[in-house]
């Protein structure tokens, strides 16, 4: 308990310093009154999930108000997929299962690391998130780390968090998660 303690202090700090700053994902500054669409596509580490975003027809949605919380996968993440999948996703005949894939990395509302660890804490240990596509992400913090499990048993770190954009807020993970 002691290190979730420290972690979420730590990530606490983290929240504080980046919340509502120009933050650099993948050699982009991420402005904070740009929306979540606006400056995703200007992330390098960001284009296959803006490309699936794109095949998906969910760049409007994501353009809304929102608030949106989105657990953005990088090109690594999706490259640890086994071969043929993303272009298997992206093909019009799959549009239905890459949209499930990809509303189940974003949650309604706005979501902070302080918030994140706030709901761990109060779940002794875990947080249960229920996803737009409507399945369920639990969090749990693991060392200094913030973790995500997808329904298969998937694993996915929290690399960089508070990406706050006028329409919500970015955590980048280094995996896809997958629904049920």
């Amino acid at each position: 308990m002691k290190k979730l303690f420290i972690a979420a202090f730590a990530l606490v700090a983290m929240a504080t310093a980046t919340n509502a700053q120009t933050v650099m994902v993948g050699g982009a500054a991420m402005y904070p009154t740009k929306d979540i669409i606006d400056n995703a596509v200007n992330s390098k580490d960001h284009t296959t999930l803006v490309a699936a975003v794109k095949a998906a027809g969910l760049v409007e949605t994501l353009k809304t108000d929102g608030p949106f919380t989105v657990f953005a996968p990088t090109n690594e993440a999706f490259n640890k997929l086994p071969e043929g999948t993303v272009p298997t996703l992206l093909k019009a005949e799959n549009k239905a299962t890459l949209t499930k894939v990809l509303t189940y990395h974003v949650v309604a509302g706005r979501v902070s690391a302080a918030e994140l660890v706030a709901k761990i804490k109060a779940g002794g240990g875990k947080a249960e998130l229920k996803t737009v596509s409507g399945g369920t992400l639990t969090a749990m913090v693991q060392g200094k780390k913030v973790y995500l499990v997808d329904e298969k048993g998937g694993k996915s770190m929290v690399t960089i968090a508070d990406v706050f954009q006028k329409n919500g807020v970015i955590h980048v993970v280094d995996t896809v998660l997958m629904p049920n």
